[in-house]
Protein backbone atom coordinates (compact mmCIF):
# COMPACT_ATOMS: atom_id res chain seq x y z
CA UNK A 1 0.00 0.00 0.00
CA UNK A 2 1.38 3.46 -0.90
CA UNK A 3 2.11 5.84 1.95
CA UNK A 4 -0.69 8.05 3.29
CA UNK A 5 0.56 11.24 1.66
CA UNK A 6 0.94 9.64 -1.74
CA UNK A 7 -2.46 7.96 -1.43
CA UNK A 8 -4.19 11.25 -0.63
CA UNK A 9 -2.39 12.92 -3.51
CA UNK A 10 -3.41 10.10 -5.83
CA UNK A 11 -7.09 10.30 -4.85
CA UNK A 12 -7.12 14.08 -5.32
CA UNK A 13 -5.42 13.80 -8.72
CA UNK A 14 -7.73 11.00 -9.82
CA UNK A 15 -10.81 13.03 -8.91
CA UNK A 16 -9.52 15.97 -10.94
CA UNK A 17 -9.02 13.67 -13.94
CA UNK A 18 -12.42 12.00 -13.55
CA UNK A 19 -14.53 15.15 -13.31
CA UNK A 20 -13.37 16.17 -16.80
CA UNK A 21 -15.70 14.42 -19.26
CA UNK A 22 -13.92 12.14 -21.70
CA UNK A 23 -14.99 9.63 -24.37
CA UNK A 24 -16.24 7.19 -21.75
CA UNK A 25 -18.54 9.80 -20.25
CA UNK A 26 -19.85 10.66 -23.71
CA UNK A 27 -20.71 7.01 -24.26
CA UNK A 28 -22.42 6.73 -20.86
CA UNK A 29 -24.44 9.92 -21.35
CA UNK A 30 -25.50 8.92 -24.86
CA UNK A 31 -26.71 5.53 -23.65
CA UNK A 32 -28.42 7.03 -20.56
CA UNK A 33 -30.29 9.69 -22.52
CA UNK A 34 -31.22 7.23 -25.23
CA UNK A 35 -32.32 4.28 -23.10
CA UNK A 36 -32.53 5.38 -19.48
CA UNK A 37 -30.60 5.10 -16.23
CA UNK A 38 -30.41 1.29 -16.13
CA UNK A 39 -28.73 1.17 -19.53
CA UNK A 40 -26.43 4.00 -18.51
CA UNK A 41 -25.38 2.16 -15.36
CA UNK A 42 -24.87 -1.05 -17.37
CA UNK A 43 -22.55 0.84 -19.70
CA UNK A 44 -20.65 2.21 -16.68
CA UNK A 45 -20.16 -1.31 -15.32
CA UNK A 46 -18.97 -2.46 -18.74
CA UNK A 47 -16.47 0.36 -19.12
CA UNK A 48 -15.16 -0.30 -15.61
CA UNK A 49 -14.79 -4.03 -16.26
CA UNK A 50 -12.89 -3.30 -19.47
CA UNK A 51 -10.62 -0.84 -17.68
CA UNK A 52 -9.92 -3.48 -15.03
CA UNK A 53 -8.14 -5.46 -17.74
CA UNK A 54 -5.74 -2.55 -18.22
CA UNK A 55 -5.20 -2.21 -14.47
CA UNK A 56 -4.22 -5.87 -14.25
CA UNK A 57 -1.95 -5.46 -17.27
CA UNK A 58 -0.29 -2.38 -15.80
CA UNK A 59 0.32 -4.20 -12.52
CA UNK A 60 1.87 -7.09 -14.44
CA UNK A 61 3.96 -4.79 -16.60
CA UNK A 62 2.23 -5.90 -19.81
CA UNK A 63 1.07 -2.40 -20.71
CA UNK A 64 4.67 -1.55 -21.56
CA UNK A 65 4.16 -3.54 -24.75
CA UNK A 66 1.62 -1.00 -26.00
CA UNK A 67 4.02 1.83 -25.23
CA UNK A 68 7.15 0.30 -26.80
CA UNK A 69 5.53 -1.47 -29.77
CA UNK A 70 4.00 0.85 -32.33
CA UNK A 71 2.55 -2.15 -34.15
CA UNK A 72 0.76 -3.52 -31.10
CA UNK A 73 -0.55 -0.09 -30.19
CA UNK A 74 -1.78 0.53 -33.72
CA UNK A 75 -3.55 -2.82 -33.98
CA UNK A 76 -5.39 -2.45 -30.68
CA UNK A 77 -6.27 1.17 -31.43
CA UNK A 78 -7.62 0.22 -34.85
CA UNK A 79 -9.77 -2.54 -33.34
CA UNK A 80 -11.20 -0.19 -30.73
CA UNK A 81 -11.87 2.61 -33.22
CA UNK A 82 -13.46 0.16 -35.63
CA UNK A 83 -15.79 -1.16 -32.95
CA UNK A 84 -16.93 2.35 -32.03
CA UNK A 85 -17.68 3.10 -35.67
CA UNK A 86 -19.53 -0.22 -35.91
CA UNK A 87 -21.68 0.77 -32.92
CA UNK A 88 -22.48 4.07 -34.60
CA UNK A 89 -23.46 2.46 -37.88
CA UNK A 90 -25.49 -0.19 -36.05
CA UNK A 91 -27.39 2.55 -34.24
CA UNK A 92 -28.02 4.59 -37.39
CA UNK A 93 -29.12 1.57 -39.44
CA UNK A 94 -31.25 -0.07 -36.75
CA UNK A 95 -34.55 -1.32 -38.22
CA UNK A 96 -37.62 0.55 -37.04
CA UNK A 97 -38.94 -2.44 -35.10
CA UNK A 98 -35.81 -2.30 -32.91
CA UNK A 99 -36.32 1.38 -32.10
CA UNK A 100 -38.28 2.52 -29.08
CA UNK A 101 -40.96 5.21 -29.02
CA UNK A 102 -38.33 7.80 -28.23
CA UNK A 103 -36.43 7.00 -31.41
CA UNK A 104 -33.51 5.13 -29.87
CA UNK A 105 -32.73 1.48 -30.35
CA UNK A 106 -33.31 -0.41 -27.10
CA UNK A 107 -30.57 -2.94 -26.50
CA UNK A 108 -30.59 -5.69 -23.86
CA UNK A 109 -28.66 -4.63 -20.78
CA UNK A 110 -26.26 -7.53 -21.29
CA UNK A 111 -25.32 -6.19 -24.71
CA UNK A 112 -24.94 -2.66 -23.34
CA UNK A 113 -22.56 -4.06 -20.71
CA UNK A 114 -20.64 -6.06 -23.32
CA UNK A 115 -20.27 -3.05 -25.59
CA UNK A 116 -18.82 -1.06 -22.69
CA UNK A 117 -16.32 -3.81 -21.91
CA UNK A 118 -15.14 -4.04 -25.52
CA UNK A 119 -14.89 -0.27 -25.98
CA UNK A 120 -12.79 0.07 -22.82
CA UNK A 121 -10.66 -3.06 -23.24
CA UNK A 122 -9.79 -2.17 -26.84
CA UNK A 123 -8.75 1.38 -25.98
CA UNK A 124 -4.93 1.31 -25.76
CA UNK A 125 -4.89 4.89 -24.49
CA UNK A 126 -6.35 3.63 -21.22
CA UNK A 127 -3.37 1.29 -20.90
CA UNK A 128 -0.97 4.14 -21.65
CA UNK A 129 -2.80 6.37 -19.17
CA UNK A 130 -2.54 3.84 -16.36
CA UNK A 131 1.10 3.10 -17.16
CA UNK A 132 1.93 6.82 -17.06
CA UNK A 133 -0.31 7.85 -14.16
CA UNK A 134 -0.26 5.09 -11.56
CA UNK A 135 3.53 4.72 -11.12
CA UNK A 136 3.77 8.39 -10.16
CA UNK A 137 2.24 7.50 -6.79
CA UNK A 138 4.21 4.35 -6.03
CA UNK A 139 6.36 4.42 -2.90
CA UNK A 140 9.46 2.22 -3.48
CA UNK A 141 9.81 1.71 0.27
CA UNK A 142 6.22 0.52 0.73
CA UNK A 143 6.45 -2.83 -1.03
CA UNK A 144 6.41 -4.34 -4.53
CA UNK A 145 5.53 -1.78 -7.20
CA UNK A 146 3.18 -4.16 -8.96
CA UNK A 147 1.03 -4.63 -5.88
CA UNK A 148 0.88 -0.88 -5.28
CA UNK A 149 -0.12 -0.24 -8.90
CA UNK A 150 -2.87 -2.83 -8.56
CA UNK A 151 -4.21 -1.18 -5.39
CA UNK A 152 -4.06 2.29 -6.95
CA UNK A 153 -5.76 1.02 -10.09
CA UNK A 154 -8.60 -0.55 -8.11
CA UNK A 155 -9.08 2.67 -6.16
CA UNK A 156 -9.18 4.59 -9.44
CA UNK A 157 -11.77 2.21 -10.85
CA UNK A 158 -13.90 2.63 -7.74
CA UNK A 159 -13.78 6.41 -8.10
CA UNK A 160 -14.54 6.12 -11.82
CA UNK A 161 -17.51 3.90 -11.05
CA UNK A 162 -18.94 6.59 -8.76
CA UNK A 163 -18.14 9.45 -11.16
CA UNK A 164 -19.45 7.79 -14.33
CA UNK A 165 -22.42 6.39 -12.42
CA UNK A 166 -23.34 9.93 -11.39
CA UNK A 167 -23.26 11.01 -15.03
CA UNK A 168 -25.53 8.08 -15.92
CA UNK A 169 -28.04 8.91 -13.20
CA UNK A 170 -28.02 12.61 -14.08
CA UNK A 171 -28.43 12.02 -17.82
CA UNK A 172 -31.12 9.40 -17.28
CA UNK A 173 -32.90 11.67 -14.84
CA UNK A 174 -32.92 14.50 -17.37
CA UNK A 175 -34.46 12.09 -19.87
CA UNK A 176 -37.33 11.39 -17.47
CA UNK A 177 -37.67 15.05 -16.54
CA UNK A 178 -38.05 16.00 -20.18
CA UNK A 179 -40.69 13.24 -20.47
CA UNK A 180 -38.95 12.28 -23.72
CA UNK A 181 -40.62 15.13 -25.63
CA UNK A 182 -37.26 16.30 -26.89
CA UNK A 183 -36.32 12.71 -27.63
CA UNK A 184 -39.25 11.94 -29.91
CA UNK A 185 -38.47 11.00 -33.49
CA UNK A 186 -35.26 9.78 -35.13
CA UNK A 187 -33.04 12.65 -33.96
CA UNK A 188 -31.68 10.88 -30.82
CA UNK A 189 -30.73 7.85 -32.92
CA UNK A 190 -28.83 10.07 -35.33
CA UNK A 191 -27.11 11.89 -32.46
CA UNK A 192 -26.14 8.66 -30.68
CA UNK A 193 -24.89 7.05 -33.87
CA UNK A 194 -22.98 10.18 -34.79
CA UNK A 195 -21.38 10.32 -31.34
CA UNK A 196 -20.13 6.75 -31.59
CA UNK A 197 -18.77 7.26 -35.09
CA UNK A 198 -17.14 10.53 -34.00
CA UNK A 199 -15.49 8.80 -31.04
CA UNK A 200 -14.22 6.07 -33.35
CA UNK A 201 -12.74 8.55 -35.80
CA UNK A 202 -11.19 10.51 -32.91
CA UNK A 203 -9.66 7.34 -31.48
CA UNK A 204 -8.26 6.41 -34.88
CA UNK A 205 -6.72 9.80 -35.62
CA UNK A 206 -5.27 10.82 -32.26
CA UNK A 207 -1.70 9.98 -31.36
CA UNK A 208 0.00 8.11 -28.56
CA UNK A 209 -0.59 10.38 -25.61
CA UNK A 210 -2.02 9.48 -22.22
CA UNK A 211 -5.62 10.59 -21.77
CA UNK A 212 -8.21 10.28 -19.04
CA UNK A 213 -10.30 7.14 -19.12
CA UNK A 214 -13.54 8.67 -17.98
Amino acid sequence: MPSGGLLIGFIASALVVLVIPGPGVVYVVARSVGQGQRAGLASVLGLTAGAAVHVAAAAAGLSALLVTSATAFGVVKALGAGYLIYLGLRTLLAPRRAVTADGVRRLPLGRVFRDGVIISALNPKIAVFFLAFLPQFVDPSAGPAGQQILVLGLIYLGLALISDGSYALLAGGMRKWLKVRVLMGPLPRYLSGGLYIGLGVYAALTGRRPVATG
